[in-house]
């Protein structure tokens, strides 16, 4: 169902390079599975206990079995830098992201307040759920329950709109799409597709109707919209295909659909090639 321009998957063009003063490794020291292009993640394993840089930007840590997880938003840059370290040891790779191609995506006849508030207290109101959400993509649980992998959260769905898509809405230009849309009766049972901790779930929001977020360890959070029931409370442990809500239409949508996001540490990431990927 994902087109086949996200089917790149990690491949032998990166570069081992040694890192001066600490000990030479070799490549099976830093091993990557996972999709190379924007808006993709990848997951890797060094040692215990790793630093992981990106860019020379130590960004997280490896958990206690060595697993990490990075994400590349969606104008990543075509090279990328990654590096585990320890005090003794070091491994580093020169990895090539692939461009994404994003298409444009119009929709009409949503209310205006949706696209372009105005009224005072409806902007006060929007700033507020703003903080709220803030704090709850800041979270950063120490565990790596994004190793097994993805499922996805619907048991039947139709996508309607890719991740990244270049939105227009109601003829106005707005920011990328930083979601994949399932289509799918409202009522339709939403499932956990991975383990994790809720770090936020709340109905009612402007935009996002009722929305819940899931950390599955190290800053990788999936979040899900338009929620017409919430099945679950922040820092509850869910498991893989735990039903975590329901598929409405609240906030800003025009039908019933579930619209499924993830964020690694502040970059936006399309959950949907997580789906199948595992820890090496």
């Amino acid at each position: 169902m994902i087109p086949s321009r996200r089917s790149l998957i990690l491949g032998g063009g990166a570069s081992i390079v040694a890192t001066p003063v600490l000990a030479r490794q070799q490549p099976s020291d830093l091993r990557l599975s996972g999709r190379l292009i924007q808006g993709g993640v990848i997951m890797g394993r060094a040692w215990p206990r790793a630093m992981i840089f990106v860019n020379g930007e130590a960004l997280t840590t490896a958990s206690g079995s060595g697993v990490f997880v990075v994400g590349f938003d969606r104008d990543a840059p075509a090279s990328v830098r990654l590096e585990a370290r320890t005090r003794t040891r070091s491994a580093t790779r020169t990895l090539t992201v692939a461009a994404g191609t994003f298409p444009t995506s119009r929709i009409n006849g949503l209310p205006p307040s949706t696209v372009e508030p105005t009224d005072p207290a409806l902007l006060e109101r929007i700033q507020q759920e703003i903080a709220l959400k803030t704090e709850g993509f800041a979270s950063r649980t120490d565990t790596d329950d994004f190793r097994s992998g993805f499922t996805w959260p619907l048991d039947r769905y139709r996508v309607t709109s890719l991740w990244g898509a270049q939105r227009i809405l109601n003829g106005t230009p707005a920011r990328p799409h930083y979601g994949i849309d399932l289509a799918a009766p409202a009522g339709s049972p939403i499932r956990a597709p991975a383990d994790g901790l809720v770090t936020f779930a709340r109905p009612g929001m402007h935009f996002e109707g009722g929305l819940t977020l899931i950390d599955h360890g190290q800053g990788l959070i999936t979040a899900y919209l338009h929620q017409s029931r919430i099945d679950v409370l922040p820092i509850q442990r869910v498991r893989r295909g735990d039903i975590i809500g329901a598929v409405g239409m609240t906030g800003r949508a025009t039908g019933p659909h579930l619209c499924w996001r993830m964020k690694w540490r502040d970059r936006n990431c399309d959950p949907s090639l997580l789906i199948g990927q595992t820890a090496p």
